[in-house]
């Protein structure tokens, strides 16, 4: 079995309407499709969105028995399937199942003028699915018969594709979680980290499939300090959830002021922090005023670099958020790529909590 990369990813939103208007204007996506009951979904509204190679769909519940209905109910709008790309999916389902998978649609085929899909849908984490994707023929039309095309104009290709899925997990959960992938999924760690923090502290692993298209990075809370943004996310979310979706682009500087000026809210980073970057990573090819003004972050490992920012959450819930990340030769992630992303998200949430207004007699 061959994962070949990520297809696309759903988001189960309240209104998806809303939601590709703020993934449309303020971060580039371009609407690709639309379907409801008019195509076939039952009980749905979904929009497929796509900027370069990243596809988003974006489905709502009609009624109150859909499962996207279910799915914000419990965790807010967030990622709720991600689609894996395979060359056999009905091969794929049934290795996966008999590795211990949990199966949850059988391989059923969408067939078109111009191209036919397989798809099928096993267990991940929490409630998140894994969609196997086997596409044939014309790899523009994502669902024949149910996701109808739309015309769209090109998109500005500031993001390139989907680099990594940012998973928290539950205390006592990330080892077996990445036995799962290991064992089921045939993926490999890659990476490990105890982040410290202010009293808090994490653990995380990155695990990665043979082909190093699927990157996903577990965080766990360490429990035996004060609790956290972890532990924030996991109550708030209701569970084990995707944190943050990491996005690459081949022009950090530029997406990130682009996507600033139309409204995208990034984490700041202290002036200081860029006083002496060159000597803890080395010189980087960009200008550190420019750095510091748009308070892109900079670490390295083995390989090289990386360029990274993070947004703030565009949900009331302050679960799902974005990465922006430019890779220069770095393949993994630096030592202090997890801890800047704390950092970060500390920063954030106090400065939320400073800002709430206190009730009479407080």
């Amino acid at each position: 079995m061959d994962i070949n990369g990520i297809d696309h990813i759903e988001l189960y939103v309240g209104d998806a309407r809303q939601a590709a208007f703020y993934f449309g204007t303020a971060v580039g996506f371009r609407l690709r499709g639309q379907g409801g009951p008019e195509t076939g979904l039952t009980d749905q509204r979904s929009l497929l969105l796509a900027h370069a190679d990243i596809r988003m769909l974006l489905t709502s519940g009609l009624t109150a028995e859909h499962p996207a209905s279910a799915y914000v109910q419990r965790h807010g709008d967030g990622i709720a399937v991600v689609g894996l790309e395979v060359d056999d999916a009905a091969g794929a389902y049934a290795e996966l199942v008999a590795r211990g998978a949990t199966g949850v649609t059988p391989p059923r085929t969408r067939t078109g003028a111009d191209a036919e899909v397989v798809i099928a849908e096993v267990g991940g984490f929490g409630d998140v699915l894994h969609r196997l994707v086997e596409r044939r023929g014309d790899r523009t039309e994502f669902l024949p018969g149910v996701i109808e095309p739309l015309p769209a104009a090109d998109d500005d290709k500031l993001l390139a594709e989907i680099d990594h899925l940012a998973v928290c997990v539950p205390p006592g959960q990330l080892d077996e979680t990445v036995r799962h992938y290991e064992e089921v999924f045939g993926f490999a760690q890659i990476f490990e980290e105890h982040i410290e923090v202010a009293g808090q502290a994490m653990n995380s692993k990155v695990v990665q499939s043979p082909s190093r298209r699927v990157t996903v990075v577990l965080l766990e809370p360490d429990t035996s300090r004060r609790p956290g943004q972890i532990e924030d996310f996991l109550r708030w979310h209701a569970g084990a959830g995707v944190q943050h979706l990491g996005l690459r682009t081949d022009d950090i500087v530029t997406a990130v002021g682009a996507l600033a000026d139309r409204g995208v809210r990034f984490a700041g980073t202290p002036a200081a922090y860029y006083d002496d970057l060159e000597q803890r990573v080395g010189p980087v090819d960009a200008p550190l005023d420019r750095l510091r003004d748009l308070s892109i972050l900079v670490d390295s490992d083995h390989g090289g670099q990386l360029l990274q920012i993070f947004t703030e959450s565009m949900h009331v819930r302050r679960t799902l958020f974005l990465e922006l990340i430019e890779r220069r030769g770095a393949t993994t992630f630096g030592s202090g790529n997890i801890k800047a992303l704390y950092e970060a998200k500390e920063r954030e949430l106090a400065a939320a909590t400073a800002a709430q207004p206190q009730e009479v007699g407080a």
